[in-house]
């Protein structure tokens, strides 16, 4: 079942141009502020597992830190290998709150992992 959680504060989120790590009911989220616009990833690139909320932004795409994939913050598609994928968060802004969208309960950590597609 998916529900609105807490991510962080505005206040917290990551400055225009940088991205972030956050952590909410056992997922590891990457948090990414594109010109002022804030979006939600899995943290975790599906190439070795690296932390993409240590990475940086090259335009709209979170670059992992690790072998420098990149990944759209809106889609989750990787510029390359092109079938790769990280799931994205739905996310908002309430108040002072950053709220993001997940799964929980039952498969939930597995639900949040990296999606490859069957072709990868």
């Amino acid at each position: 079942m998916a529900k609105w959680v807490r991510l962080c504060g505005l206040a917290e989120a990551p400055a225009a141009g940088q991205v972030a790590e956050a952590e909410v009911e056992g997922v590891a989220v990457c948090v990414a502020n594109v010109n002022g616009e804030l979006s939600a990833l899995n943290n975790v690139c599906p190439h070795r597992q690296g932390p993409l909320g240590q990475g940086w932004l090259e335009g709209a795409a979170v670059v992992c830190p690790w072998h420098s994939w990149t990944f759209d913050v809106k889609t989750g598609l990787a510029e390359y290998p092109v079938h790769a994928r990280v799931k994205v968060y739905p996310l908002r802004v309430e108040g002072d709150d950053v709220l993001v969208e997940i799964e929980v309960g039952g498969d939930a950590g597995n639900q949040a992992r990296n999606m490859l597609t069957e072709n990868m």
